[in-house]
């Protein structure tokens, strides 16, 4: 069985938020009706900080911004660390 690309989006959004809670982050995966993209909504003082899983040619990566330094590998070891320094930030 083949999973479609925004399944495997949901899988990669749905990992980052339970490992998120897990280290005591509010969190929460929005699944706008309106046509854009789903995302992860981590809570701070300044609101929400929105996190896109998007595919990068064969792999997929974790977006805050646009910067050059607000994204991750989806896989790697330091995405939710960094995601969540983004969010402390």
């Amino acid at each position: 069985m083949t999973i479609s690309s925004a399944q495997e989006r949901y899988l990669h959004l749905v990992r980052l938020a339970w490992d998120l809670r897990q280290l005591g982050m509010g969190v929460r995966i929005e699944l706008p009706a309106s046509g854009e993209e789903p995302y992860v909504a981590l809570w701070r003082e300044s609101g929400a900080l929105r996190v896109l899983a998007l595919a990068r040619g064969k792999k997929w990566v974790f977006a805050w911004g646009r910067g050059r330094t607000q994204w991750i590998a989806a896989l790697d070891e330091d995405a939710v660390r960094r995601t969540c320094e983004a969010a402390t930030r």
